[in-house]
Parts: C-alpha cells; structure tokens; sequence
C-alpha cells in the first residue's frame, strides 16, 4: 500500500541557497524568504537579493515547491518605489507569492495580480477580520497568541459561510508550528527601537529581551536579579507532539520559524515536520515516533520547547539560558576540492581540526544542500589513513555530487 502525502503544506523558512536547498531536499512544499531590506529578518539574515530571484523561481519550479517573498515591515513613503521593484520583479521571475502586512504593500501587489498572504505582523484574530482580507489574499496567517480552540472556529466559519478569496477558493489559514517566539503579540516590539533606534518592526530588533535583567524596588532602591530565567525571552514554539491537535483544527499550511538558522537547522526541522505530518496522514503518528521527532530537534539550534499558545497555557515558558541548548554542535573542518564523478569520491582541504572513519559529518552548500553521512574509509594521496589532519588534502566514497563552495563539518556533542 502506497504512503500517502499530508494535505497540509509544509513551509519552510530560507535565509540562504544552502537553507534553501535543504528545504527542497528535507520535503518542504514551499519556502518563504527576504529580499533586500524590507523584511523581519532584515538583520538577523543574510537575505537575497533582487538578482537571485530568478534562480530562487527556477529551483523551486523545478522541484514542485511554491516560493513567497516577505515584505511584512512597516512601510514608509520612501520605501514605496523599492516595494513597486521587488513585487513587479517577483511577479516577473515567478515568485508565487508575497507575504505582506503593511496596505500599501497589499494594495499595490493586489493591483497588479501578485498573489498576497497576510503576515501574522498584522494580528488576524477573528473571522470578521479574514472576510475583510478576503479581497485581497487567499492565505492568512493568524495572529501567534490564539488557541487551537480559536483557531478552529476560524476555519470552520470560513466553510460553514464559505468565505472564498480573489481566486474564487475558500480561504486558506496558516499558522506557525516551529521556531523562536517574541514575548511582544505577534513580534510587534518596540524595545530595540526604544534602546538602540533600531525598530524590530522594521526588521532590525537586536534582540533586548534574550539578555539577563535586574529588578529594582524604585521605593527603597533593592534590586534582584531573576534567578535562572531570561524573563522575557520563551522558550521555542514547537507542536511535533501536539500536531494531530493542530491538523485537527483546520489549517491548510503548517510554518517553520527560522530565516536566520542555518541549513543544518532547516533540514532537520522539516524533516522531522515532513515525517510527522504524513505519519498523520497514513495514520501511523505514534509516541515513539514523536519521541524521535523531538530528539532529532533537539541536536539543532533551539531555547528549549514549549506548545506556545495553542493549547491555552498561560505565558511564562521562559528560557533558562541566554543561547543554544542543541544536543549536537557542528565544527568547521574544511572545504570542497573536487568531485570525482566517474568513482563517486569527494576531495576536500582540511582547514582545522581533524575527523576519522566512523565520525558524523555534515556537508552544506549552495547546491548542494545539506548532506549527511558517517565518515567511510579516508585517503590522503591514494594512501588509506586513520585520521584527516589540518592540512590534508583527503577523499572518501560520496553519492552526492560536491562543489568547491561546500563546507564540510564535523558534528559533535554539545557540552
């Protein structure tokens, strides 16, 4: 019998080619992405530029997967000639669609026939809300802070009144399922403006609410630090293990938080989403297989999890620790050389470091994506070794095709 695919898409967040890759490779059904400036990851990603978007088109085309532009800032009127050239240049590429909050952004991209999603920048939290934008878009990403309970309502009123979108189809609701939380109601924070006139809504937040803070008593001047808890920096939102409740409510796209991680984080998030979303379809969503799920999301970046708000709880799932809690660490090793296509070996310079037979390595690239593999037998000049050292020039037996841009890690234990 034939497994089926889940019906729920998968979107996967990409701040680079290799995130980009990885997320076509782990089975990502669509990916979203910054361009230029005007983005909420504008600071903490690298982002793409206007001339990458015909290959961003031509990659995703090509492997079935849909792509999204997110101009969700606020927009000023100096920015309206730059947000004219990104969404006529998208429409132009192929581009699927653009993820917007900010009407101006919504108006043009409608007027001219670009599809538009609203960005949870906007706080959709009712249905009336969705009638409204239904005259726009077709896809709403609803405010973080509601419940599946709210949720539910939502897209049981969307078919109960049939609320269809400028395509004619009933409208589509999409929610985060992974990744870093704001304390602020749908990222709008106004601390890193307030500090360093640096406005996180315009994609520039330096991050104030994952450092340490003293309380101070302003009436007898003692003070207290906040033992063992960034107090306003939660923990990541993850639903792996409540994802049948979230299936259950209605959603049409499923959102991995994370333009900012790198290809390693895209490709064992999706993965694991991908694995547990078309469990759920064949039915075979087992304990066990959650149990799986999150200890492979716990080897990459992550501040610990928690359900968000979803299943009610109150606030207060606070991080204990200002950065990584990640199981697993990759270490820079060295770069690509040369592929050898006629034996299937790969050449690469060591850098630093070392590796030997039998340790876990991982591969990324622009390309080539995210590649994974414990070490085989390792050569230095034809001659078998125990060990690659800083300075080799080493091949071993490789499947996938590497490039001169390729990086090649060495995975560890995260102590």
């Amino acid at each position: 019998m034939s497994k089926r695919r889940s019906n729920i898409e998968l979107m996967a967040p990409a701040g680079s080619f290799e995130a980009l890759m990885a997320a076509i490779q782990a089975g990502a059904d669509s990916v979203y992405f910054g361009i230029e400036q005007l983005n909420m990851r504008a600071k903490s990603s690298i982002n793409f530029t206007m001339e990458d978007l015909k290959e961003i088109a031509k990659r995703c085309t090509k492997n079935g997967v849909k792509s999204y532009i997110t101009l969700n800032t606020i927009i000023y009127d100096h920015d309206l000639t730059l947000i004219k050239t990104i969404v006529n240049g998208a429409k132009e590429a192929g581009i699927s669609a653009i993820i917007a909050s900010d009407q101006a952004v919504i108006n043009y991209a409608f007027s001219v026939g670009m599809e538009v999603h609203i960005s949870t920048q906007l706080n959709v939290t009712n249905v009336e809300t969705v009638k409204f934008y239904s005259h726009f878009s077709d896809v709403m990403v609803l405010s973080r802070e509601l419940s599946l309970k709210q949720v539910k309502i939502i897209t049981d009123t969307i078919k109960r009144e049939d609320i269809r979108g400028p395509k004619g189809e009933l409208i589509e609701i999409e929610i985060f399922g992974h990744g870093a939380l704001c304390m602020a109601v749908s990222g709008k924070c106004y601390l890193s403006l307030h500090t360093q006139n640096s406005s996180a809504n315009r994609g520039a937040c330096v991050q104030n609410c994952r450092r340490t803070y003293k309380v101070i008593d302003l009436e007898d001047g003692h003070e207290f630090e906040i033992d063992n808890e960034y107090i306003m920096s939660p923990e990541d939102l993850c639903t792996i293990d409540i994802l049948e409740q979230v299936v259950g409510a209605g959603v049409n796209v499923l959102k991995i938080e994370g333009r900012g991680r790198a290809a390693d984080y895209v490709s064992a998030v999706v993965k694991s989403y991908r694995e547990a979303l078309d469990a759920i379809a064949n039915e075979e969503y087992t304990k066990e297989k959650v149990s799986d799920w999150m200890t492979n999301l716990s080897t990459v970046y992550n501040r610990g999890f928690w359900n968000g708000y979803y299943l009610g709880q109150k606030l207060g799932e606070w991080t204990d620790s200002s950065g990584s809690k990640a199981t697993k660490k990759k270490v820079y090793i060295g770069k690509g050389v040369k592929y050898f296509q006629n034996i299937n070996v790969a050449e690469f310079k060591i850098e630093s470091g070392s590796f030997k037979a039998g340790d876990q390595l991982l591969i990324t690239g622009p390309t080539t994506g995210v590649v994974e593999l414990e070490a085989p037998e390792i050569r230095v000049e034809l001659e078998k070794v125990e060990e690659a050292k800083k300075g080799d020039n080493c091949s071993f037996a490789l499947e996938t095709k590497i490039r001169p841009s390729d990086k090649l890690y060495k995975i560890v234990a995260n102590q």
